[in-house]
């Protein structure tokens, strides 16, 4: 629950929180507040101080970089087989409709539901690629690049270019062509890997 609070940046960079007032606010004794501080420790979201707590701490355009370039290369390798091998009905039909869905919520300038489906599509291209290893990998990168686009989200220009690398990735998938499935989706995630960077090192956001 801590750490949904940080990805969606109820608690923002900086914040400070102890144990006593993380406790109230989850509804839950101290002892497992504890805890759960201790694992964000050690995954590089939070910094321990005796007597106060945990601070949210920041993520650095340097990180982010890093963070999409491992993401790039696992995500490009899940396209690449699922073009190989060929999705299966289902799969195609539910990332179709994240696809529709993006669509459908930059026409409502609803920005946050077009991200939830910009997740869905990316994490059912994985999901399909059927290696559960690769699918563990990406979920280690995808949260810390989840809290970048949450913080960024309201900040960058409209995502109309990225809904269309949507539609062609999954039309390169369908025609089975592993070459352009790649090559579309590492494109595509290089420009958002850009365009991110950018933002935090053009705007100052020291909050990263």
């Amino acid at each position: 629950m801590l750490k949904q609070l940080i990805l969606d940046n109820e608690l923002p960079v900086g914040t400070q929180l102890l144990e006593l007032e993380a406790a109230a606010r989850l509804g839950m004794s101290r002892t497992p507040v504890r805890e759960a501080m201790v694992r964000l420790e050690q995954e590089g979201m939070v910094e321990l101080r005796p007597r106060h707590g945990m601070r949210v701490l920041p993520l650095s355009g340097n990180a982010l970089a890093e963070i999409y370039e491992v993401i790039t290369a696992l995500e490009g390798a899940a396209a690449e087989t699922v073009a190989r091998k060929g999705a299966a009905a289902e799969d195609i039909l539910a990332m179709r409709a994240a696809v529709a869905e993006m669509d459908t919520a930059l026409m409502r300038d609803d920005l946050m539901a077009w991200s939830q489906a910009d997740e869905c599509f990316h994490r059912l291209l994985v999901k399909a690629a059927g290696n559960a290893r690769l699918a563990a990998l990406v979920d280690q990168v995808w949260d810390q690049s989840h809290r970048a686009r949450m913080m960024t989200l309201r900040l960058r220009p409209k995502p109309v270019d990225s809904n269309k690398d949507h539609a062609a990735l999954l039309e390169a998938i369908i025609a089975r062509d592993p070459a352009r499935s790649r090559g579309i989706h590492d494109a595509h995630r290089r420009k958002a890997a850009v365009l991110l960077v950018d933002l935090v090192d053009r705007l100052g956001l020291k909050q990263f």
